[in-house]
């Protein structure tokens, strides 16, 4: 017959727990004490450090929330560093491991569940570090050609040169190719341009070169070229190339009006033609016969 416990016996072994836990309370104080230390110093230095890096990056990135946000995770690492070795000086290694392990889920699923949002977050911190571009730089990508008005975290505001603002996202930016216009300062103008066969191609380039060279926009005058690109339908193709500052006083629009005035204006001092459109016809079947002679035959032997 099982025997129920007295009461005295229940009030043994309760007073035996508490008293096994007060020991263990009592043997771990110095390395709870160490711990919470621990976390206090790593707490101010992440403090300390976290304010350094802010206004070091603050200094090197044009973008004010990309270094905070840099700045902010520099931080949350230490703490966090901070954590688990006051954690592991308490002998709660167990603990260290599931909180890894759970922070690591949750990072996989805030990963899967925010991908777009996330992706353009490292895109957006990704180029604050490598500046591929800054605020008021001209690029390209795509479609996409305009002044940068402004680079945040997940997207960058482009204002193109029809007064329209668009807003791309920085993934875009990081994947594609992207040109700047703005990083080396200066800028190539092509204007093509057709002489009629019956002119010098020589001439042309010499005389275009001289009046091109006269504006003060244009600069390495000494590289400003002239190059017959193809024979055309009806014209030797020109190519006119020289350089200007971009951005500059002049801008690139007004600087091409000028260019084409300034050839159509040296051609024509020069008495070099630029031919409209021109079709000659062949009436024969191997070609080589024109229509008024075959008329004039046709005249002279109306029997046929």
């Amino acid at each position: 017959m099982l025997k129920m416990p007295s009461i005295s016996d229940a009030e043994k072994l309760i007073e035996e727990k508490l008293g096994g836990w007060f020991d263990v309370v009592i043997s771990h104080i110095p390395n709870f004490i160490v711990a919470v230390i621990i976390a206090i110093v790593f707490s101010i230095l992440a403090r300390f450090l976290g304010s350094m890096m802010r206004n070091v990056l603050r200094r090197s990135l044009d973008s004010k929330q990309i270094a905070d946000l840099m700045a902010s995770i520099f931080k949350m690492i230490i703490l966090c560093v901070g954590l688990f070795v006051a954690l592991d000086f308490m002998g709660l290694k167990g603990t260290v491991t599931s909180l890894l392990a759970g922070a690591g889920i949750v990072g996989l699923a805030i990963g899967f569940a925010f991908q777009d949002m996330t992706e353009n977050l490292i895109a957006g911190i990704a180029m604050g570090i490598r500046k591929p571009f800054k605020t008021g730089d001209v690029i390209k990508t795509d479609d996409v050609f305009g002044n940068v008005r402004s680079i945040n975290l997940r997207n960058t505001l482009i204002e193109n040169f029809y007064g329209q603002l668009i807003l791309v996202p920085n993934k875009i930016l990081f994947r594609n190719v992207l040109r700047n216009y703005s990083t080396l300062g200066v800028r190539r103008i092509e204007v093509p341009v057709g002489i009629s066969y019956g002119d010098d191609p020589e001439l042309a380039a010499k005389v275009i070169v001289k009046k091109i060279n006269e504006f003060d926009f244009v600069i390495k005058q000494d590289e400003t070229a002239v190059y017959a690109e193809a024979f055309g339908d009806s014209s030797v193709n020109l190519l006119v190339w020289f350089w200007i500052k971009y951005p500059g006083e002049a801008d690139f629009m007004t600087v091409r009006h000028k260019a084409i005035v300034a050839v159509k204006q040296a051609l024509t001092d020069a008495d070099i033609s630029i031919p409209f459109p021109i079709r000659t016809l062949d009436f024969g079947i191997k070609g080589g016969e024109k229509l008024d002679a075959m008329i004039s035959e046709k005249h002279q032997h109306p029997e046929q």
